[in-house]
C-alpha cells in the first residue's frame, strides 16, 4: 500500500453516501502509518497524511457539490495549514465566504461536516465570512496564529485572497503586537508545567523545548519576516545551517516520539503517559527490556528538549531585537572579550572560547559581576558551538580546568545565575564524566519527577536559598548554612549524592567513589574528603531513620547519632536531607516531613548534648513535656490532683511522644466526656496541635481490629494516616492518635470535612465487624508500577519487633495489614507511614500475645501471609 494507492481509492467513491467505502479508506490509511513508520521517515509520514486528508477533503468537497457554490473557500488552518499532521491530531479547517452565507450554503455546510464525523474524520472547524474571521481574529491571538499559516485547499481563490489581504493590512496585527503576544503566551505555557519538561509524563506538543517552542518561532517569522521556511531564516542571518539542521533534527525526533504515541495510544494524546511509554519505547527502536528501554527513551527526550529550548531562547532574543526594534541602552566593557548589553553577557569578537578553560573562566566573570541578568544570543550561539568543538576531552582532565572549577565552587556567588548557566547549558556535562552520565536519566516511578541531573540541580539551589537573607521558611538550615566555614563541601556532596545512579549498583556507595577521586584530582585536603564522601555515601540515612523508624526510641536514636559522630556532621546532613527531599518532587515536601527531620535533629543534637546518653536525652524530654503541659493545663483551670490522676494511666513513652500542647488537649478532651463505661468511646479532631497535620485521636475500651477500622474508613475517604501512636493505659482503656493529611498531602481545613471523618470513624468502630466499603480506585498511573512486596524484620532491646512493610500504595493496604495483625494475634503499638510515590514504606511495632518479639516462625506466617493476602 503506498499514499498513491489511498488517493486513488478515495477517487473511486462516487457517492457521499458511501460512508463504509470512506471508513475503510481512513482505516487503511492507518494501516499504511503503521507499516511505514518502521522505516524511519516520519517527515514524510507527516506530511503524507496531511495530502490524504487534502483529498478526502477536496473528493467530499466536490461529491455534496459545494465546488458549485461561489465565494465560498475550503481552508486548512493550524497545524493542518502547514500540511503536517500526525496520525490521530485534529484536522483544522475553517470554511469562508466573502457574502453571508445563505440557508442554502448553511445546510449543505451542515451536511459536510456531519459527513466528515460521520466517516470517522476529527475535526475542529469555524464556518464564518472574511469579515467576522478578521474581526474576531483582531480579538483573539489563537485565531489569528491559526491563520498564520491558512492553506487554500478548495474552492474561492479569491474569498481566501480577500481575507490574506486583511490579515496584513496595517489595521490588524502588527509584528510587534503579535511577538509579543506570542512571548506571554509562552511564559505561561512554560509556567504551567513549571519551568520544565523535566516531568514523569511530559507533553510532547505543550512542554518547554518541545513543538510548541519549535512552531512559536515559526509563527513569529512567518508573520514579521513573511518566509515560508526556516532556510529563508538562514539566507537572512538568524540560523546559521548546523543551527537549522539541528532543529530539524529535534523536530523529528519529537515528531516519532508523538507519530508513536498517537499510534499506541489510538487517539489524539500529547501526554507521554506511564501507560504507553513502555510500548512507545519498544515502537520507537529502544529495545524490550520495559523499564530500561523507557529510561533510554527518556534520556534521549530531554537532551533534545534542552537543545531545542537553547535554539527557541537564541532565536526569539534576535527576533525580540528585530521586531521590537530594541535598541541597546546600557552598555558596559567588563573584559577585553566581555561586555553587558542591556544586563546580558555578550562577545565582544567571534571565537572568544577557544579553549575549556576560557568557558570555565566565562563562568567565573558572571559570578564576579552579580549584575548579570543573563546570556545574550551572541553568547549562547558561541557557547553552544565551544561545546561542540571542544568534545573530545571531558574539561575535568585538565589540570587548569580543576583549578578554575574549585574557584567557582568556592565563589559565594558561584551558584546562583553561573550555576544555572553551568546545568542549562552542557557546561557541567562537559566538566564531569559522572555527570554527562546521569543528564536526561528518569527514574520510572512516582517518587522522583526530575532527572537526576535537573534533581541534583534544584537540590544545589534549594541549599544556596538557605543562605539568603529572604530565606524565612527554613531558619534552622538559614543558620547552618551561613555559619559553615566551607560551605563548598556541602555543595560538592550535593553534586555527587545521585551521580551513582543508573549504574546497576547503590548510587550511594558508587557515588561515594566518585567523590572520593574527586578529592584526590581537585586537591581537596583529606579530612574534608572524609566528610563530602561521608556525606554522599550518607544522603539518605536521616531521611530513612526520620520516615520509617520510632524517632522516639532511646536505642533509635544512640544508633543514629553513633553513625552521625558529631554535630558538625550532623548539621551538614540536615541540610542535604532537607534540601535533597525539597528537590525530589514539588508534591512530596509538608510539615509532616518537615517535623520528623527536625524532632530528630533536635533529639540527636540532645544526644551529643549528653554524651550519647540518650536515655537521658529521652527522660529530659518526658519531664520537659510534662511540666509545660501540667502549666497549660492549670492556666486552663484544670486542678493538680485530676492531672496527676490522669497521668498515672499513662507511660513515659506517651509523654515523649507528644508536645506539651497535644498532651494538654488529650487531658481536656478526655476528661471532660469520659464517663469510665464500658462503651464509653472518643473520638476528636484537631488541626492545631500538630504542625505536621491534623491529630485524629480515639479513645475506648480495647476492641480488637480498632487499627484496621479506622485505616479503612479513613483510606475510603482520600486521607492518608501519616504517623499512628497505638497506647493502652494502664487501667486497660485504648488511646489512638494519628496523623492525618487528604491524600494529596494538603491539611484537612474545613471544620465540616472534619466532623464527617470524625462521625465516619465513630460509626465504623461503633458497629460488630469491618465493613469492606472502600471504594477508592488506584490511580492511572499506579496501575503501571510494579512494587514487589517486601516484609522486613528488626529486633529492639524492647519486647517487640520491628516489622517494616514495602508495597504499592494500593487501596485499603493498612486495613489489610491491620486485620492480619489480628488474626494472628498479634499486638500493634505504634505505625509509621510513609508513601514514597507509588510505594508505601510503613513500619509497625508489635508484639505476640505473650507480649514478647515475634518469634521466627512467627515472622515467616506473617510473610507469607501478607502476600497473600496483597496479590
Amino acid at each position: 500500500m503506498s499514499l498513491q494507492s489511498l488517493v486513488a481509492q478515495i477517487k473511486l467513491i462516487n457517492s457521499a453516501d458511501n460512508i463504509a467505502g470512506f471508513k475503510t479508506c481512513i482505516a487503511n490509511s492507518y494501516e499504511w502509518l503503521n507499516s511505514e513508520f518502521c522505516r524511519g521517515d516520519v517527515t514524510g509520514l507527516v506530511t503524507g497524511r496531511a495530502t490524504f486528508v487534502d483529498s478526502l477533503l477536496r473528493h467530499l468537497w466536490r461529491l455534496v457539490e459545494l465546488n458549485q457554490q461561489k465565494h465560498l473557500s475550503l481552508v486548512a488552518v493550524g497545524g493542518y495549514g502547514r500540511g503536517q499532521l500526525q496520525p490521530y491530531s485534529d484536522v483544522d479547517l475553517l470554511i469562508l465566504s466573502s457574502k453571508t452565507f445563505s440557508k442554502q450554503q448553511q445546510d449543505m455546510i451542515s451536511r459536510f461536516i456531519t459527513l466528515l464525523w460521520d466517516i470517522g474524520l476529527d475535526v475542529g472547524q469555524s464556518v464564518r465570512t472574511t469579515k467576522e474571521t478578521f474581526n474576531q481574529a483582531k480579538q483573539d491571538v489563537t485565531i489569528a496564529t491559526n491563520l498564520v499559516e491558512a492553506r487554500l485547499l478548495t474552492g474561492s481563490q479569491d474569498s481566501f485572497d480577500e481575507l490574506q489581504t486583511k490579515l496584513h493590512s496595517r489595521s490588524y496585527w502588527s509584528s510587534k503586537d503579535f511577538f509579543l503576544a506570542k512571548l506571554e503566551e509562552q511564559t505561561q505555557r512554560h509556567s504551567k508545567f513549571k519551568g520544565t519538561s523535566y516531568n514523569l509524563e511530559p507533553n510532547i506538543k505543550e512542554s518547554p523545548g518541545c513543538l510548541r517552542d519549535i512552531q512559536s518561532i515559526g509563527w513569529v517569522a512567518k508573520k514579521h519576516f513573511k518566509v515560508v521556511d526556516g532556510t529563508e531564516l538562514v539566507k537572512k542571518g538568524y540560523f546559521n545551517e548546523q543551527e537549522f539542521e539541528e532543529l530539524l533534527e529535534c523536530r523529528d525526533h519529537l515528531w516519532r516520539i508523538r507519530f508513536a504515541l498517537h499510534l499506541v495510544a489510538g487517539r489524539s494524546e500529547n501526554r507521554l503517559l506511564f501507560d504507553f511509554q513502555t510500548d512507545i519505547a519498544s515502537k520507537l527502536g529502544y529495545g524490550e527490556e520495559g523499564k530500561e528501554s523507557v529510561e533510554r527513551m527518556m534520556k534521549a527526550f530531554f537532551r533534545t528538549v534542552r537543545r531545542i529550548s537553547e535554539l527557541n531562547e537564541m532565536l526569539l532574543q534576535r527576533f525580540s531585537n528585530d521586531v521590537l526594534g530594541a535598541k541597546v541602552k546600557s552598555s558596559k566593557t567588563i573584559t577585553a572579550e566581555f561586555e553587558t548589553l542591556d544586563d546580558l553577557i555578550a562577545p565582544r569578537h567571534n571565537d572568544v572560547f577557544k579553549t575549556p578553560e576560557n568557558i570555565l573562566e566565562f563562568i567565573l566573570l558572571i559570578a564576579n559581576n552579580p549584575e548579570i541578568k543573563g546570556l545574550h544570543s551572541s553568547s549562547l550561539r558561541q557557547l553552544r558551538l565551544a561545546r561542540r568543538k571542544l568534545h573530545s576531552q571531558y574539561f575535568s582532565e585538565r589540570e587548569a580546568c580543576r583549578e578554575l572549577f574549585m574557584q567557582l565552587i568556592k565563589h559565594p556567588n558561584f551558584f546562583a545565575l553561573a550555576w544555572d548557566i553551568m546545568h542549562k547549558h552542557g557546561i557541567l556535562q562537559a566538566y564531569l564524566p559522572q555527570w554527562d552520565n546521569i543528564v536526561g536519566m528518569m527514574q520510572f516511578d512516582l517518587f522522583h519527577a526530575y532527572t537526576v541531573d535537573e534533581h541534583t540541580h534544584r537540590l544545589v539551589k534549594n541549599i544556596q536559598h538557605y543562605g539568603l537573607p529572604e530565606n524565612k521558611d527554613f531558619p534552622r538550615c538559614g543558620r547552618i548554612v551561613k555559619n559553615l566555614d566551607k560551605p563548598e563541601l556541602l555543595y560538592i556532596a550535593a553534586i555527587f549524592h545521585d551521580i551513582g545512579k543508573g549504574r546497576n549498583g547503590d548510587h550511594s556507595k558508587l557515588g561515594a567513589i566518585d567523590v572520593e577521586q574527586f578529592c584526590i584530582t581537585h586537591k581537596i585536603e583529606s579530612k574534608d574528603a572524609e566528610l563530602i564522601k561521608w556525606l554522599v555515601e550518607s544522603h539518605l540515612l536521616m531521611s530513612v531513620i526520620a520516615q520509617r523508624r520510632d524517632i522516639y526510641d532511646a536505642d533509635v536514636i544512640n544508633e543514629f547519632a553513633t553513625a552521625v559522630r558529631s554535630q558538625h556532621n550532623l548539621d551538614h546532613l540536615y541540610v542535604l536531607t532537607l534540601a535533597d527531599i525539597r528537590a525530589t518532587n514539588d508534591n512530596l515536601w509538608n510539615d509532616w516531613k518537615a517535623s520528623l527531620l527536625r524532632e530528630l535533629y533536635l533529639l540527636t543534637q540532645k544526644a551529643f548534648d549528653n554524651g550519647l546518653e540518650c536515655k537521658v536525652a529521652i527522660q529530659d524530654r518526658v519531664a520537659e513535656n510534662q511540666a509545660k503541659a501540667r502549666e497549660i493545663l492549670l492556666e486552663n483551670g484544670m486542678n493538680l490532683t485530676q492531672i496527676e490522676q490522669f497521668w498515672k494511666r499513662l507511660s513515659d513513652d506517651y509523654f515523649a511522644r507528644f508536645k506539651p500542647e497535644q498532651i494538654a488537649w488529650h487531658a481536656n478532651v478526655i476528661l471532660a466526656s469520659h464517663p469510665m463505661t464500658d462503651d464509653f468511646l472518643l473520638v476528636e479532631a484537631n488541626e492545631t496541635t500538630a504542625k505536621s497535620g491534623t491529630e485524629l485521636i480515639v479513645y475506648g475500651k480495647v476492641k480488637k481490629n480498632m487499627f484496621a477500622q479506622i485505616a479503612s474508613v479513613l483510606d475510603s475517604r482520600n486521607v492518608s494516616i501519616h504517623d499512628a501512636q497505638i497506647m493502652r493505659t494502664h487501667d486497660g482503656y485504648i488511646f489512638d492518635s494519628f496523623i492525618i493529611l487528604e491524600h494529596n498531602g494538603d491539611r484537612i481545613n474545613s471544620i465540616s470535612r472534619l466532623n464527617s471523618l470524625k462521625k465516619a470513624v465513630e460509626d465504623q468502630l461503633t458497629k460488630p465487624g469491618l465493613e469492606h466499603n472502600n471504594k477508592r480506585k488506584m490511580s492511572r498511573q499506579m496501575k503501571q508500577l510494579d512494587v514487589p512486596t517486601k516484609v522486613r524484620f528488626y529486633s529492639s532491646q524492647t519486647n517487640v519487633s520491628l516489622v517494616e512493610i514495602e508495597a504499592l500504595d494500593a487501596p485499603g493496604l493498612l486495613a489489610k495489614i491491620g486485620e492480619l495483625f489480628v488474626e494472628l494475634e498479634f499486638n500493634l503499638h505504634m505505625a509509621k507511614i510513609s508513601t514514597i510515590g507509588e510505594r508505601a514504606e510503613d513500619l509497625f511495632i508489635v508484639s505476640n500475645s505473650d507480649n514478647l518479639p515475634l518469634s521466627q516462625n512467627q515472622q515467616v506466617l506473617f510473610r507469607n501471609r501478607l502476600n497473600e493476602t496483597l496479590h
